[in-house]
């Protein structure tokens, strides 16, 4: 049994086994949260995903008898928090589903059944004892259906997918864990999942902004309860709601007969030397993932590909694809490779960037075959525009 506080236990599922989380990849694993608040009316924030029932509910049992369980409040739709709902309701066949407007109609159309439900508002509460819950919707955070609780009388945010990470550990905690690393996996779950949605972010920050938080509770991951990690945490969040970068510059490439990876090498060496910040990328050796995280910090990023059948290489077409629907803004891209007898492909590079939201940096640096030092020096004239954006 793990207790948050005196009334309030997770009683979630460890998924140390996780590894891709629809095309995100996730070596550390992760964690579905479920929190149990012990009142007069015992209620659950949230499940678990269909295969972690079991567990979850020996933890319940740990606390309480699963039928004594007065409502089960979801948060999110999303089936890896509301996943085992049905099962549990077998259990506690009186309880009541609180959700949102949008929650209730995505719950039927999950499940099929009709429930005991409430719907609640923005701002609507509920009380349960000695506490008063708040409920705050939070649309497209990063669902419709999306809110997240609020109790009072623990200063405690119960923050839904907001503040989460894919991270599986028996600590519940990210200064027990390790604030950096931690704090590094609420970036990587934000750029790839939730950066779509900055302007929404921003909506949900400022509804928040009034509220004593001594603790944040996130639907993954560890909790953040120190004041300065919670501190950074939001104020992380801020910026990458407002595609706020730094003076970095990730270089991504794919390389057939190493002329694009000499190309990436060069531009590298000479960023390193006049003192940029730089990140050197293989497709051959990276997730697409990992990348996102580069970009979400990178003011420019330049991509590198080859010519295969008048296309850029498949690795960089997936890279782009995932780009898009993540729409980073207000971050530069560059772009150079080498082709043999048309260059038509990288005009699908240009506007594939483009079409992500990058702005275009300089014109693009492509190279026949194989390019003699005279020729490598053509890359200079992004080298010079790279300066131009990381040193304003």
């Amino acid at each position: 049994m793990h207790t948050i506080t005196d009334a309030i236990h997770w009683v979630g599922y460890i998924d140390w086994n996780l590894r891709n989380f629809h095309g995100y990849i996730t070596p550390k694993g992760s964690t579905y949260n479920a929190y149990l608040i012990m009142d007069e009316k015992p209620t659950l924030i949230d499940t678990v995903k269909y295969y972690g029932f079991d567990e979850m509910l020996e933890r319940i049992r740990a606390v309480i008898a699963p039928e004594k369980i007065a409502y089960i409040i979801s948060n999110h739709t999303e089936m890896d928090h509301s996943g085992t709902i049905d099962r549990l309701l077998s259990y506690c066949p009186n309880a009541t589903v609180v959700c949102s407007p949008k929650g209730h109609e995505h719950l039927k159309r999950h499940f099929k059944k009709e429930w005991k439900f409430k719907e609640v508002q923005d701002g609507e509460t509920l009380t349960i004892g000695a506490r008063t819950l708040q409920f705050i919707l939070t649309p497209m955070v990063h669902w419709p259906d999306n809110m997240v609780t609020y109790s009072p009388h623990d200063n405690i945010l119960f923050s839904n997918d907001g503040f989460g990470q894919h991270y599986a550990s028996t600590e519940r905690y990210a200064d027990t864990v390790g604030i950096e690393e931690v704090y590094r996996e609420a970036a990587k779950y934000y750029a790839n999942i939730v950066l779509p949605y900055g302007t929404q972010v921003m909506k949900a920050l400022g509804a928040l902004g009034g509220l004593a938080i001594d603790m944040i509770c996130p639907s993954h991951g560890l909790i953040w309860r120190r004041a300065d990690d919670i501190a950074r945490i939001i104020a992380g969040y801020r910026q990458w709601a407002q595609h706020e970068t730094e003076r970095r510059v990730v270089i991504v490439y794919d390389t057939m007969w190493k002329t694009t990876e000499r190309l990436a090498n060069y531009l590298f060496r000479r960023l390193d030397v006049n003192g940029i910040p730089v990140k050197l990328i293989s497709l051959q050796h990276a997730d697409v993932s990992e990348i996102m995280t580069e970009i979400l910090y990178a003011r420019v990023a330049l991509f590198g590909s080859p010519i295969l059948n008048n296309r850029i290489l498949p690795t960089m077409a997936a890279l782009l694809m995932y780009m898009k629907g993540l729409k980073p803004k207000s971050r530069y891209a560059g772009t150079f490779g080498s082709y043999g007898w048309a260059t038509v492909g990288f005009k699908e590079l240009e506007s594939s960037l483009a079409e992500a939201g990058f702005e275009p940096l300089t014109d693009g640096f492509y190279t026949k075959f194989i390019p003699d030092e005279t020729e490598l020096a053509g890359l200079d004239g992004i080298i010079k525009a790279v300066g131009g954006k990381v040193n304003t």
